[in-house]
């Protein structure tokens, strides 16, 4: 499976974050500017994080927000968004995080399959700090294989 539609107006560089949640915020609102999700996606990838824990920072400074597919997702879709400071999420091992992806799936279905898809690309222990060093939206599209 390929990955999601990653609009370039879905990433956002060097972003001011006073928190987790705000960080997460972020990443959502970059999201509905892409017309990936309505702004309701965002505060359901925050609660989340509170029901569940920080489970979303699956490595060394990368968070993978999400949150189930439902109204409030409108296509299968990814935001990035890089921290100019990075944040704690409260994770044992990973934080902080200065890389936040935003996941957005309308159908259950393709959750797992696009969550081991990007998985994939950072098996390449390189790709966190080469997003956190970005300097343009060309150099993320490239990092994550998307440069068109």
């Amino acid at each position: 499976m390929a990955l999601p539609a990653l609009p370039r107006d879905a990433i956002v560089l060097g972003a001011e974050a006073t928190d987790w949640r705000d960080a997460v915020r972020l990443a959502g609102a970059a999201l509905t500017a892409a017309g990936i999700a309505r702004p309701g996606y965002a505060g359901e990838m925050v609660r989340m994080i509170e029901e569940h824990g920080p489970y979303v920072v699956i490595a060394p400074g990368l968070a993978l927000a999400h949150a189930r597919p439902g109204p409030e997702v409108l296509a299968d879709g990814l935001a990035i968004v890089t921290l100019a400071t990075p944040v704690d999420f409260g994770h044992p091992y990973n934080d902080p995080v200065s890389v936040v992806l935003a996941l957005a799936v309308a159908s259950g279905d393709a959750h797992i399959a696009l969550v081991a898809e990007l998985a994939n690309i950072f098996n390449d222990s390189s790709a966190v700090a080469d997003l956190a060093a970005a300097r343009s939206v060309d150099d993320v599209m490239a990092i994550m294989g998307a440069a068109k």
